[in-house]
């Protein structure tokens, strides 16, 4: 997995609340080989009538180049399904930005190089209004944690460490292999200080 620092792309607006993990992707679809990509799933069930024809209104059928959502609070909430972020990740998204997360989704999201830009309500405002009559180029800075679309930027809130992990590509282990150094010399100076059997080293 690639990281970045900076992504521009097409924004686009999704006015809804509460988005959750099984909209993102019906359990139905989890059966796929995750090689076999995701991204035809994504939100199939609002995307589409009950024959299964695309809604030729619905933001994303409208706007199938779009990798920037911004989206209602509560983004991402319900089962912790990782396939949501797959989803996601396999159309093409790059960033949500909404005023709240589902906390096993944003880190999910992150481990998989998708921002969760987490904004103030009055910032998710000001980028409805720059969306509503249509899409925009936007643009995503991690280095200074701001969202700028047509003439308006807003700050977006994330972890150092989730920062980290995005810029480098990184997922939880990478995270911890950055400490190997660290790990191998405390290791090594148990084996010196601590009088117990240790397991042989690998050959």
């Amino acid at each position: 997995m690639g990281g970045w620092t900076e992504h521009k792309g097409q924004a686009v607006l999704l006015p809804l609340d509460n988005v959750d993990t099984d909209q993102l992707i019906p359990a139905r679809f989890m059966s796929t080989p995750r090689s076999a990509g995701y991204g035809n799933y994504l939100l199939h069930d609002l995307r589409h009538d009950e024959d299964g024809t695309p809604k030729p209104d619905f933001p994303l059928n409208a706007n199938p180049v779009a990798s920037i959502l911004v989206a209602g609070p509560n983004f991402g909430s319900g089962s912790s399904r990782e396939a949501a972020v797959y989803a996601l990740v396999d159309a093409g998204i790059r960033a949500v930005i909404a005023p709240s997360f589902g906390d096993i989704f944003a880190s999910n999201a992150v481990n998989n190089g998708l921002l969760p830009a987490r904004v103030s309500p009055e910032a998710v405002e000001k980028l409805r209004e720059a969306l509503a009559d249509q899409p925009s180029q936007a643009s995503v800075d991690l280095e200074t944690r701001c969202i700028t679309i047509n003439d308006i930027t807003v700050d977006f809130e994330l972890q150092d460490n989730w920062r980290t992990k995005l810029v480098n590509g990184w997922d939880d282990i990478d995270l911890t292999l950055q400490h190997a150094d660290v790990i191998r010399a405390f290791r090594d100076e148990r084996h010196l200080n601590a009088n117990w059997a240790w397991p042989a080293a690998p050959n």
